[in-house]
């Protein structure tokens, strides 16, 4: 099957309702890694859906429980083809965020897929059963179809993605020699346009944290003690205004990176407009260079009080969840100590802070000059007709520090999902558009690596 005839072959499967379908079984399937979910499920996901798909196309498959007590179970699977061919890496999280169902629009339920027009719903549908989906059945597809995929394939899928990838790098750290390949090819995040393949190979950074007041047992009536007793949530209010100004500047001298260098600024001067507002963040960046090769800090949730019946008292405590969002150039060790430095400068010491309960990621860049990352835009230039999108690294977080620091790889992430696709939130959804067409750009890449292997293999 030449490269024609196998991107016709994948958009047949997209259309004939192959995707659909299959994407149905595993959206049914509640792999929720979060406070709704059961471990039962996490392992069924593996055990259940994936196995049987991965042995039929000859896989050698195996599951393990995660190094980390209380962690998920991870799948790694192989296809040896030679010793003398190139090896891809391929990643996927089969995990999903809670459902929260009762924040969904009427006539959608996050474990039962449901199309409208181009539109797939689903908790997880785009974050991230679509998008390894897509990549297992492209290489199924050329397996069929061709009797080989002319390299060596190893599949890596995890249950605890959405918990910051809980035991992942220990997991790497353990089995370093099994997972051994020449790249990995993955797909997560979202296209920078919904028209138009993307490619980046790294991520943000992100480190989530909690600042509490906590200042006396029960609350206080704010007649008879408004005035005499220190109010928690002004104070915070006070402390986190410090650390940005108005329009969301980030303040504390350690959290500005100094990794915008004029290369990056090049990647990031033709990329297309996204929504953003006009008066917020960095005064002196393009929204491209603000969200790929800044930092932003973030107020996740506040709470003081009960906000859906306020009483007249003044609370004891407040709390806010924030998150820093950071680029390569931050000294991710140095992100919470430089935080408690600037409180107490500032005159906020009552402020503490307290470490986020999922994983940090750090951040990663890699060159987008690497002959893997070369090949790989070419082959989606061609197959999708138009150049893509190369950033260097995408605005989201990823465990992608694990495949450049432990397993040494480099890092190419082709994404099958879109920025607005309400992942993590209601009416989460994934476009049938993309699906189709990364169904074909995959299914061609996967070929002309099996047709270049021989040049894409280093020597020794």
């Amino acid at each position: 099957m030449n490269r024609t005839q196998s991107m016709e072959a994948a958009r047949t499967y997209v259309d004939g309702g192959g995707l659909i379908a299959d994407l149905a079984t595993l959206v049914a399937r509640r792999s929720v890694s979060q406070s709704e979910g059961r471990p039962e499920d996490l392992h069924a996901y593996l055990e259940e859906d994936m196995r049987p798909l991965l042995a039929s196309m000859g896989f050698d498959t195996e599951i393990f429980d995660n190094p980390r007590e209380g962690g998920a179970p991870l799948m790694i699977a192989t296809r040896i083809e030679g010793e003398d061919l190139p090896t891809v890496l391929v990643y996927g999280h089969g995990d999903v965020c809670n459902g929260e169902a009762h924040r969904w629009r009427e006539g959608l339920d996050p474990f039962t897929l449901t199309r409208e027009g181009d539109r797939l719903y689903g908790r997880g549908t785009a974050d991230n059963k679509i998008q390894h989906l897509v990549n297992i059945k492209a290489l199924e597809l050329l397996i069929r179809e061709n009797g080989r995929l002319g390299f060596n394939a190893k599949i890596i899928l995890e249950m605890a993605e959405e918990t910051g990838s809980f035991g992942l790098r220990e997991f790497f750290t353990a089995h370093r020699e099994r997972l051994s390949a020449d790249v990995l090819i993955a797909s997560d995040g979202p296209r920078l346009a919904a028209d138009t393949p993307t490619m980046f190979m790294g991520s943000r950074g992100g480190i989530t944290f909690d600042l509490v007041v906590d200042l006396r047992e029960g609350d206080f009536h704010s007649g008879n003690f408004g005035g005499l007793l220190a109010d928690p949530a002004i104070l915070l209010a006070q402390a986190i205004a410090t650390i940005t100004d108005a329009r969301g500047q980030i303040r504390i001298p350690e959290w500005r990176p100094d990794s915008l260098t004029p290369d990056i600024r090049a990647a990031l001067r033709d990329l297309p407009p996204r929504q953003h507002d006009a008066d917020w963040g960095e005064s002196e960046l393009t929204p491209g260079e603000r969200v790929f090769g800044w930092n932003s800090f973030a107020v996740l949730a506040m709470s003081s009080g009960n906000i859906a019946a306020p009483q007249n008292a003044i609370s004891g405590s407040a709390r806010a969840t924030c998150q820093l969002r950071f680029v390569v150039g931050t000294d991710m060790d140095d992100i919470l100590p430089a935080l408690r430095r600037h409180l107490d400068a500032h005159g906020f010491p009552m402020v503490e802070i307290r470490p986020g309960r999922r994983e940090a990621f750090r951040a990663t860049r890699f060159s987008p000059d690497h002959p893997w990352v070369r090949f790989v835009e070419r082959s989606l230039a061609s197959s999708a007709g138009k150049r893509p999108h190369v950033l260097p690294n995408l605005a989201g977080s990823l465990p992608n520090d694990a495949f450049t620091e432990i397993l040494g790889l480099p890092t190419i992430w082709i994404p099958h999902s879109y920025a607005e696709c309400g992942q993590h939130g209601p009416n989460e959804h994934a476009l049938l558009s993309i699906g189709r067409e990364g169904m074909q750009v995959m299914t061609a890449l996967f070929l002309d690596i099996g047709e270049h292997a021989a040049e894409l293999k280093p020597a020794g």
